[in-house]
């Protein structure tokens, strides 16, 4: 049942109650005839009619949510080039067809983002999580590395944009269908013609994945 599509549990729902409410008037019908029998059957249909109703719309609209809320949305794509050991260059590419070139140093990039998260009767209402990355940095394997290395770190924040998560940062009344405002971030291992895409879940979770051949050379590195 979690594999039908919401729409139609919906349009079942519907019918359902069409059929409810042919019993209802049966029902009347059969009373004003004085006929106790054929009503009391009548109102057994109506009470299975309306059960129906109620189990239909609520399996839809739980499925709604649960799907939205497994549901994810591209958020940046990245292209990685060595130029040296540990040495790396980064195009970012965003779903509106924007482009940034960067350098990071590193063994892995990472990306973080600051995440509104709605309470759950927004968010099964279809209202999604909003976001604003924040930063991309390099991430190197050794810890001790990562104290003593080089660090890079490219701010992704656009200056001057309306920024709603901010807003509700600072003026948490103005928007009380807020539940929570968090970092995530994710990060993957960098490899030499390395394509890899990251996505934000419904959840408010980001998510980093390789492609094919990317995760081939992260399988078996040279």
């Amino acid at each position: 049942m979690l594999q039908l599509p919401s729409t139609l549990l919906g349009i079942l729902a519907a019918l359902a109650l069409l059929f409810a409410l042919a019993q209802l008037l049966a029902l009347r019908q059969r009373m004003q005839a004085r006929r106790p029998l054929a009503a009391v059957l009548r109102a057994l249909w109506l009470l299975v009619g309306l059960a129906l109703v109620l189990l239909l719309a609520g399996a839809g609209w739980s499925l709604r949510g649960y799907r939205l809320l497994g549901g994810e949305a591209p958020v940046v794509a990245l292209d990685a080039r060595i130029l040296s050991p540990q040495r790396w260059a980064v195009t970012l590419s965003w779903p509106d067809g924007q482009s940034r070139a960067a350098s990071v140093a590193g063994d892995a990039w990472r990306v973080e983002a600051l995440v509104l998260k709605w309470k759950l009767p927004a968010v099964l209402a279809g209202l999604p999580p909003l976001y604003r990355l924040d930063r991309l940095s390099g991430r190197y394997d050794d810890p001790e590395q990562e104290a003593t290395g080089l660090r890079t770190v490219v701010d992704l924040r656009q200056a001057g944009a309306f920024d709603r998560v901010t807003l509700a940062r600072q003026h948490p009344n103005w928007l009380p269908m807020v539940d929570t405002i968090h970092g995530s971030g994710t990060y993957l291992p960098l490899v030499d013609g390395g394509h890899y895409t990251v996505s934000l879940m419904r959840t408010g979770a980001l998510v980093a994945r390789p492609d094919e051949e990317t995760a081939e050379r992260m399988a078996h590195p040279l």
